[in-house]
């Protein structure tokens, strides 16, 4: 059974973007150093936009996931970028009731985001990767089977929580850790 990834940037204190919302790629607190981009050209490649990939060179299938899945506020980021569908070479879906996504490439979930990741979950193929943002993950927390964290040296204060929702407890354990040379750490958690 393929499994649903939470693999996100996020800050020390939990947050996955600033107050406002927004691409927070390069911000201050979310900087793109070198070692960062090549931990991603090594392991997750297929998490690069369109344009990156192709400006790097980057061709082919993705290495560990071969969907994606992301909120309405999280397109809306690629929107604002001028892209339609950021990820082009991913099976793309966006779970949004309020959205009018014209791309026919990207299939918009307006229902219940549960039902659509459990069947996607039985399907065969590479595990299914959550972009973000906080609500949605939330919403899809019973369903999320790994979190891979991208751990920046940086406290924001406030802003989009890396999982936005009322409180309930749910147990995940370290298997991994990877220390870049610019202060990231990228740690994986698996759901115990």
């Amino acid at each position: 059974m393929r499994k649903l990834v939470y693999y996100v940037a996020t800050t020390l204190d939990g947050y996955i973007a600033g107050p406002e919302g927004g691409d927070p790629s390069n911000a201050e607190f979310f900087p793109i150093t070198p070692d960062v981009v090549q931990f991603i050209v090594e392991h997750y490649p297929e998490t690069l936009p369109g344009p990156a990939r192709q400006a790097m060179g980057i061709d082919g299938p993705g290495r560990a996931f071969d969907t994606v899945l992301e909120g309405r506020a999280s397109y809306e980021v690629g929107l604002a970028a001028g892209l339609t569908d950021a990820y082009p070479h991913l099976r793309h879906l966006v779970f949004s009731t309020t959205s009018d996504i014209s791309d026919a490439a990207i299939e918009v979930v307006r229902g219940d985001a549960l039902p659509r990741v459990r069947a996607l979950k039985e399907e065969d193929g590479k595990d299914l990767w959550l972009v973000g943002g906080g609500k949605l993950a939330h919403s899809l927390l019973p369903e999320i089977d790994r979190l891979v964290l991208k751990q920046n040296p940086s406290i924001i204060g406030s802003g989009v929580p890396l999982f936005h929702g009322p409180f309930g407890a749910h147990l995940f354990q370290p298997v991994d850790e990877v220390r870049l040379s610019g202060g990231v750490r990228v740690v994986t958690y698996d759901r115990v």
